[in-house]
């Protein structure tokens, strides 16, 4: 299945069921924590616009989440 982009709080709420927390925000980007390891992730929240793939594949990295995972999780969110 082929990524497409997502709006920032439905990816806020997906990483919130992993775990991950709003630790602050400056500006239009909010950074999420890792309750269990400390991993910081940065995500642009800007009023009207989605979450590129590029981006969204390199939050994915950063997460260490698989495309499977994420399908299943996006489901959810």
């Amino acid at each position: 299945m082929k990524l497409a982009p997502v709006s920032p709080q439905k990816l806020v709420k997906m990483l919130g069921f992993l775990g991950y927390f709003p630790a602050r925000q400056k500006g239009s980007h909010l950074i999420l924590e890792d309750s269990g390891t400390g991993k910081i992730v940065v995500i642009p929240v800007h009023s009207s616009k989605d979450i590129s793939v590029g981006l969204l594949s390199s939050i994915l990295r950063e997460t260490g989440i698989s495309r499977k995972k994420y399908f299943e999780l996006l489901g959810k969110a």
